[in-house]
């Protein structure tokens, strides 16, 4: 059904796997062992982090919508990250059970917190963010006409273009989906 091959029987007088075969056999079995158990810690790590992302919710509610300077997310790469902004973000530990708060500068990586404990981090990232808001309060201050300087043309300029880009990624997708449906259609048809 659906195109496959029937699988041919082996005589039942075959010679049994040689020991290569067999070891082969095992290896492979190993690694696709191996990489259930890579994924299901690197799902374990993101279901912890989110964990904190909820646990951060509340603080995040209080920040008023016109500061832009958080990005909170995360990111499901090699090393899966929570990030509070561009520069700091949240990560497990090596015994993927702590959490590890690192701040990127000039300087290199800092550690800020480091624990096993969800509410010590929400600590400390309270207080790297309200660090963060004295410290755009203290620029704003320096120049209280800082934001409005920035031209009106400029700013319909980046707001038209993030629109564009936003279309564009959907016209995108849009495309991809209806070549993808073309492909399996042909698959299918060619298979029959």
């Amino acid at each position: 059904m659906w195109g496959r091959k029937r699988k041919v029987e082996a005589p039942k007088d075959a010679a049994p796997p040689s020991p290569l075969q067999e070891a082969i056999h095992q290896a492979r079995v190993e690694a696709a062992e191996r990489t259930s158990v890579v994924v299901d810690l690197r799902d374990a790590e993101v279901a912890r982090l989110e964990l904190l992302n909820e646990a951060l919710d509340p603080l995040f509610a209080e920040i008023p919508a016109e500061i832009d300077l958080f990005d909170r997310g995360i990111s499901r790469g090699e090393t899966p990250r929570l990030w509070i902004d561009a520069v700091a973000h949240v990560v497990m530990g090596r015994d993927k059970r702590g959490y590890r708060f690192l701040h990127d500068s000039r300087m290199g990586r800092q550690v800020l917190a480091e624990s096993h404990d969800i509410a010590e981090i929400v600590r400390t990232v309270t207080t790297y963010v309200a660090r963060r808001l004295v410290e755009r309060q203290r620029a704003l201050a320096d120049d209280p006409n800082l934001l409005a300087r920035a031209p009106a043309k400029e700013v319909q300029r980046y707001r038209r273009h993030r629109r564009w880009r936003t279309f564009g990624v959907l016209m995108l997708g849009f495309l991809i989906g209806v070549a993808a449906l073309f492909a399996v259609a042909v698959l299918i048809a060619t298979n029959s």
